[in-house]
């Protein structure tokens, strides 16, 4: 009788909570050099979150700063700036994905391995011919606003997602208009693909949104919504409050444990660190001097020139996983027939001694690769055909090879110096890469071939790759943000020129491994698949893999339980976070 005026329930209570509030705030004031101020309801049109940027809000239960020290609380430097806490725009902003990855869930999540789990999903069915996925939705996880989480709240998520006005990531618009949604009850969803996908139950890993609280806004509108910096998910945590020091943008951002959460079995146990904060800086180096200083608990190192700084901060507690980063040689087949003679790869293969080149140009952070996945990736083959660097082997390799191969005259024509081969070795414009190029331009040149590094600017590198304006490229390929290892775009021959089969690489046993891994849904038959692939990738010299970067996290000695297992993205770091433990000042 009483559910028609639920809201009007909630508004009196905020409103006696607020009013409480002030009168025990009323003698203290907060620092002057710190805002908080309390958000208009959703309902409320607010400033675009272009103009909200510089508007500072406060969720909850929050007195700001001087609460910290009544609650556990874990202080993150951050570089960079909130755009939206929305877990559909996350891709496009680093300092978003770590934010949302802790206040919303998808239907699916990745555990420590890096496979495929339950998360607001419980179970699942695919059809015989891998294109129909009947999803049984939980029924037990409430949003943080405490109503119940629905079917109705994936149709909606899932109906932005695949609107042509959506304005964030086109690759999830393209997505998501192939696979047909119905709803087929508040517990029951099933998905329809146009063709199957071993990886699909990856892809629904992206967080759900809130039907209820976005009720009547489209995608074109969403952008734009207040919402993006007052969410609300179904995940661990909850907005606390948004903090400026200078009442011009975002400073902190305050998280805190989501009652709602704890009431689900698996919130009941751990989660002792009760809010993190996140705090942004401008610069890696701020936010290095911050960490250093006592000012943050943790800093994340994600990319190699930040490693080592970072390993240097005095009394800091490391972790290092890998990157999802393959760094790899890959060769031109399209532009030079010879590149297409399996011997003349396994020369260069044989002919390469990779350790010594990394320990001297990329010392102590990146670990030698020796497959085009990423070890601790379900799919990953340990020991695989690598042959013996050799410089004799690989110098009677190439007598035998036909390197006079294809139609183009000029490859025809008698190299310099009696050389077999003539090419140059692209690279970025980056110190550490260009003399890796180098060295290996060494060794090859030891196996009577002319072999020359070019260096480019960052721009100028992904065009000259994408027009296949090059001989070999060392490049850095992004394996993806989960352990599912969907890469055919990569080495797949269908992805030339128009995928990032930069090299027009053209094998179809190598092809016709990854087709069948990526169509089949049974996990026992893609291991097989991807580990064939793998073996023929190194028998056949398809490329070479170099190396894989370290990410690196630093915590202070006051926080313990901390522990890195797949990392997909920087924000797998709080996967364990629930197993933290922080230590009072």
């Amino acid at each position: 009788m009483l559910r028609g005026f639920r809201w009007q329930f909630v508004v009196l209570l905020m409103a006696a909570i607020l009013f409480g509030a002030s009168l025990v705030a009323r003698p203290g004031q907060p620092p002057a050099d710190e805002t908080t101020v309390t958000p208009a309801p959703t309902s409320t049109p607010l400033p675009t979150p272009s103009q909200a940027i510089a508007i500072t809000q406060s969720v909850g239960d929050s007195t700001g700063p001087a609460a910290l020290p009544e609650v556990s609380t874990y202080r993150e430097a951050v570089v960079g700036q909130v755009q939206r806490l929305n877990p559909l725009f996350a891709t496009l902003n680093p300092v978003d994905a770590d934010i949302t990855s802790l206040i919303f869930e998808g239907l699916t999540r990745t555990n420590e391995y890096g496979e495929i789990v339950p998360s607001l999903a419980k179970s699942w069915v695919i059809s015989s011919d891998g294109l129909e996925y009947v999803l049984q939705l939980r029924d037990d996880v409430l949003w943080q606003d405490g109503v119940p989480f629905s079917a109705a709240d994936v149709i909606y998520t899932i109906s932005l997602l695949r609107s042509p006005d959506f304005p964030g990531d086109n690759e999830l618009t393209v997505f998501w208009r192939t696979v047909e949604t119905q709803q087929l009850s508040d517990t029951l969803i099933r998905f329809r693909l146009t063709q199957p996908l071993g990886s699909f139950l990856d892809a629904l890993r992206i967080g759900i949104l809130p039907e209820h609280a976005l009720r009547g806004t489209t995608a074109g509108q969403i952008a734009d919504h207040p919402f993006n910096l007052a969410p609300i998910g179904t995940g661990p945590y909850q907005l606390e409050a948004l903090r400026s020091v200078d009442g011009q943008r975002i400073s902190i951002v305050d998280l805190r444990v989501a009652p709602v959460f704890r009431q689900r079995p698996e919130g009941q146990e751990g989660y002792a660190i009760d809010r993190v904060r996140f705090q942004f800086y401008d610069t890696f180096d701020a936010a290095l001097n911050a960490f250093s200083a006592g000012e943050a608990d943790g800093l994340a190192a994600p990319s190699r020139r930040e490693r080592l700084p970072l390993l240097a901060t005095p009394n800091a507690s490391v972790e290092t996983a890998l990157a999802p980063t393959l760094g790899v040689v890959i060769f031109n087949w399209a532009k030079h027939g010879y590149f297409r003679e399996q011997r003349v790869r396994q020369a260069l293969m044989t002919g390469l001694e990779r350790s010594p080149i990394l320990e001297r140009a990329l010392p102590n952070l990146v670990v030698k690769a020796d497959s085009p996945l990423l070890p601790g990736s379900w799919a990953y083959a340990p020991d695989l055909p690598w042959p013996q660097p050799s410089s004799e082997a690989a110098r009677e390799l190439l007598t035998t090879a036909n390197t006079q191969r294809g139609s183009d005259e000029a490859e025809a024509t008698e190299e310099p110096n009696g050389a077999l081969l003539s090419f140059a070795i692209l690279t970025p414009d980056d110190a550490a890469l260009i003399s890796v190029a180098r060295e290996i331009a060494a060794q090859w040149s030891q196996l009577n071939m002319n072999v020359s590094v070019e260096s480019a600017s960052k721009d100028e590198y992904q065009q000259r790759l994408d027009d296949g304006e090059f001989d070999a490229a060392l490049v850095e390929l992004a394996l993806g943000d989960s352990a599912d290892p969907d890469i055919y775009t990569f080495w797949d021959e269908g992805q030339y020129p128009d995928g990032k089969n930069y090299g027009g690489v053209n094998d179809r046993r190598i092809s016709e491994a990854l087709e069948r891994a990526r169509r089949d849904p049974d996990g026992t038959n893609r291991i097989i698949h991807y580990h064939s692939f793998q073996r023929n990738f190194i028998e056949r010299a398809i490329a070479i893999p170099l190396y894989y970067p370290l990410f690196t996290y630093a915590t202070s000695s006051r926080v313990s339980g901390v522990q890195l297992g797949f990392i997909g993205t920087p924000a797998d770091r709080f996967y364990t976070l629930k197993d933290w433990t922080i230590q009072a000042n």
